[in-house]
């Protein structure tokens, strides 16, 4: 038996130190919040999706940054153990659309109770407002060498910040990265395990909303959009004289997104962002390009169009666009699009409906940032994966020492995978400290 130091009693920790005492260590799970899972309770909306069902090699599409890293952790614990999990210690689970799973309650709370559950039954012990601030060192490798090959590092405990020193034989650290730092994600964890000689991806806040330059959008204010697609692409001033039309978008996707004071949001948006959150960050810029009508081909929606305007041809082309758009999307259309408001429809040329039709399915926006880590669902960058042995989820440099979560340079898009990302790191860590 080990005696077991869990750091962090988020997502993965909880998980960590609940596998860890299962598989018989002596376990104590150290949390600085009042309580477990404080950031948990505000996922989903409230309502927690703990995972998704999603087929593995799906599951896999889905994971955005060193998914091959995440193998053994993900075979090893997958959405089903998860939702097995939660199941034998008290909180059913349902399955909505898009595979999301949620507690049956629509209460986060539930998902934060079974684990109080299953960690009491283990005989985890849950130190609430302690904070770490250092972690503790012996040196293993042969005196009077300065090669790391032959000197090794092995963790031996941690400090607390009233002083306190808890020797252990093992610690995970699951501290979360930066986002929602009102949950207490800070960036402690970074900073212990650069301690231990790690180094640190620069963090970036990801599954974010944009800011978007054109003025617009903010005349759109609170106006939702269901069923549009969007294609993101990353400005490269070499290739300025390339049409967006002619490259390919680094990011491609279809559901729902919402207009703010700011810019862009909405579950379409958080997803665009992962795949752009580091260069914007950087100074590069990008563009979207909305497409309000990915249902009908050009040709399709041109008739329909066609249709439209022969019903209305006596009516000024502000007042014939109803049967097309949201109301309080009518008259930026019409602003966009060039033609005079007033026009009367059987007034409008060819070439002023086509190239209307074009600016349906090519509404474009300039991002020219992304909001903060207060924002963000997740942190990109972290602990380097090549750093830690992606089979035990223990540290390359230091003996003992593990990670969990968020902490690591992974994450996955919205509908629950980086929720599994944390349940399955977490529960690998846990079991495979030796005895």
């Amino acid at each position: 038996m080990s005696q077991v130091i869990v750091v962090g009693g988020g997502a993965a920790g909880m998980m960590a130190a609940y596998a860890s005492a299962a598989s018989g260590h002596q376990v104590l799970l150290l949390e600085k919040n009042e309580k477990l899972g404080k950031k948990v309770y505000i996922t989903g909306k409230g309502r927690c999706n703990v995972t998704n069902t999603a087929d593995r090699e799906q599951f896999f599409q889905n994971i955005v940054t060193n998914s091959k890293f995440l193998y053994s952790s993900i075979y090893q614990f997958d959405n089903q153990a998860m939702m097995s999990f939660l199941e034998e210690y008290g909180c059913p689970v349902k399955t909505e659309r898009g595979g999301r799973v949620f507690p049956v309650s629509d209460h986060a709370s539930d998902v934060t109770g079974a684990f109080c559950r299953a960690l009491q039954e283990m005989y985890a012990e849950v130190r609430l407002h302690t904070e770490v601030t250092g972690l503790l060192f012996q040196e293993t490798g042969r005196e009077g060498t300065s090669d790391p090959a032959q000197k090794r590092r092995r963790i031996c405990g941690v400090r607390l910040s009233n002083g306190e020193k808890l020797e252990a034989d093992a610690v995970i650290l699951a501290c979360g990265g930066l986002s929602y730092p009102s949950t207490g994600s800070d960036g402690t964890g970074y900073q212990l395990a650069s301690q231990a000689g790690h180094s640190v991806v620069p963090c970036v806040p990801a599954l974010v909303p944009f800011e978007i330059k054109e003025r617009w959008c903010k005349k759109l204010q609170g106006l939702s959009l269901k069923n549009v697609e969007i294609k993101l692409f990353l400005e490269e001033p070499r290739k300025e004289d390339r049409p967006h039309a002619e490259r390919k978008p680094i990011y491609r996707g279809f559901g729902e997104m919402l207009f703010t004071h700011f810019g862009v949001s909405g579950p379409l948006i958080l997803s665009a962002s992962s795949y752009c959150s580091k260069r914007i960050a950087e100074g590069a810029h990008a563009r979207l390009f909305l497409n309000l009508k990915p249902a009908m081909e050009e040709e399709t929606l041109d008739k329909r169009l066609l249709r439209d305007f022969e019903e209305n041809s006596h009516k000024a082309f502000k007042n014939a666009l109803g049967g097309l758009f949201p109301s309080k999307l009518i008259p930026v259309m019409v602003e966009l699009s060039g033609i005079d408001g007033e026009k009367k429809v059987y007034e409008i040329t060819r070439q002023e409906r086509l190239s209307f039709v074009k600016l349906i399915r090519n509404l474009p926006l300039t991002v020219t940032a992304t909001r903060g880590f207060a924002e963000a669902v997740i942190t990109q960058g972290g602990i380097p994966v090549m750093e830690v042995n992606p089979s035990t989820m223990e540290s390359k440099i230091c003996g003992g020492l593990y990670f969990a979560g968020e902490m690591l340079d992974i994450d996955a898009l919205t509908g629950g995978y980086n929720l599994q990302l944390a349940w399955s790191t977490g529960h690998l860590a846990g079991t495979c400290i030796p005895f």
